[in-house]
């Protein structure tokens, strides 16, 4: 008894130390998101690195040390190099106490190559946080390695940094600098789509397997930036926000099943929806998302970046598509191996999902349903905003390729 009065004060401690750092990083959260000022914007970006750090290193799997260390240097390389374009950025500009402020900084009359130089900077740190191929290899250790709670936010919150500074920052600030680019970031993205669905097909570890699979979805998001079409932006914004819905719900229930089975190994589980039915029900919707199944969340924004996409760039439209079908190779064969097949004996007993779990995921699950169904709310929230973008880049949509029949003459 002695020794158990002696542990609980340790035990207590370290679980307030982890809800405070989860306060904190929800903090900068919202202080990245919600800056107007370029250089109070990059302060948050650096700060969440912190709290981001000691959750994983502190709270993690086995390689929880490694995996902390990898995000923390990637992180900070781009950070790092956004800093000088953010320096650069207020040496061309205007200057003075204002010389931060976004409004500001737009329309700065920049030289051609030193635009160019600027964007490239701001692009590589985003790209690294969003992740692209090929500066990608810190997520899947990471999210693997985090917490369930942390892998949610890392994924569905924090990524999303990545793509929201491509819009607010990088399209705004250097619009020529964007156009110039959009090639090279148009190929980056479609080998993402492609690359991140073929290593998510071979994963055995369904933790590892997620992650790779927001390699893919974030190459479609980009994709629809890029794409420099209204309907390929608001599609865009439209996935990042059910991203994060489909991909919290995947990790989470992926999370209670390697707690029940007390592995995560995608081959050591087989029948478990005879075990936990609920759970695996919960499941199978997740990832019918995540797979952009029609009546789901990501299918709409899933089509809306390919027809944007298809308006402006058809090669790489029809390149994108085979992520779809990718994308219904690793879903449903992970299912199919952790869900299908006779009763595990040795799962007998196992509880089915608990009212504490429903009240977690039946809201999230809810969400994928209702916007999948009926979008047009938050669209109507993401609409103006892109054509504010569009009108700050100079782009407007391409025109419709409309056949026309020829007129024939009278046959008299």
């Amino acid at each position: 008894m002695l020794a158990a009065w002696r542990d609980a004060p340790e035990v207590g401690r370290r679980e307030h130390h982890y809800f405070a750092l989860l306060l904190v990083l929800e903090t900068m959260m919202v202080g990245v998101f919600s800056a107007t000022d370029v250089f109070l914007f990059y302060v948050f970006f650096e700060a969440m690195l912190i709290p981001v750090y000691f959750l994983i290193g502190s709270y993690g799997g086995p390689q929880r040390q490694y995996a902390a260390v990898k995000f923390l240097l990637y992180s900070l390389a781009g950070g790092l190099i956004m800093l000088v374009a953010v320096i650069a950025l207020y040496v061309a500009g205007p200057g003075g106490p204002e010389g931060f402020t976004l409004d500001q900084a737009i329309g700065t009359e920049i030289g051609t190559d030193a635009a160019r130089l600027m964007f490239l900077g701001f692009f590589f740190a985003f790209a690294i946080k969003a992740p692209m191929f090929p500066v990608h290899t810190w997520l899947p250790d990471a999210a693997s390695e985090a917490p369930p709670p942390v892998a949610v936010l890392l994924v569905g919150v924090l990524d999303k940094v990545g793509t929201f500074g491509m819009i607010r920052f990088c399209l705004p600030l250097f619009p020529e600098a964007s156009r110039w680019a959009t090639p090279v970031i148009i190929v980056l993205a479609i080998v993402s789509i492609v690359y991140g669905a073929l290593l998510a097909i071979g994963q055995t570890d369904v933790m590892r397997l997620i992650a790779y699979t927001s390699i893919s979805h974030f190459g479609f998001i980009v994709l629809g930036i890029f794409a420099m079409t209204s309907t390929g932006q608001s599609g865009s914004m439209l996935y990042m926000v059910n991203h994060g819905f489909s991909t919290a719900a995947l990790f989470l229930v992926a999370a209670m099943l390697a707690g029940r089975r007390g592995s995560r190994r995608i081959p050591d589980f087989g029948g478990w929806q005879r075990v936990t039915p609920l759970v695996a029900g919960a499941f199978l919707i997740a990832g019918l998302s995540s797979l952009a199944l029609p009546g789901l969340s990501s299918f709409v924004s899933e089509f809306l970046v390919l027809v944007g996409t298809f308006a402006r760039y058809p090669a790489a439209g029809v390149v994108a598509t085979v992520g779809i079908i990718l994308a219904a190779i690793y879903i449903l064969l992970m299912y199919q191996r952790m869900m299908t097949g006779p009763k595990p004996e040795s799962a007998a007993g196992t509880p089915d999902l608990t009212a504490r779990e429903a009240w977690v995921v039946a809201p999230v699950l809810a969400v994928i349903i209702a916007l999948g169904v009926f979008p047009k709310p938050v669209l109507d929230v993401i609409n103006p905003a892109v054509e504010r973008t569009m009108s700050q880049i100079g782009m407007t949509d391409p025109t419709p390729r409309v056949a026309v029949p020829a007129v024939q003459g009278d046959s008299k």
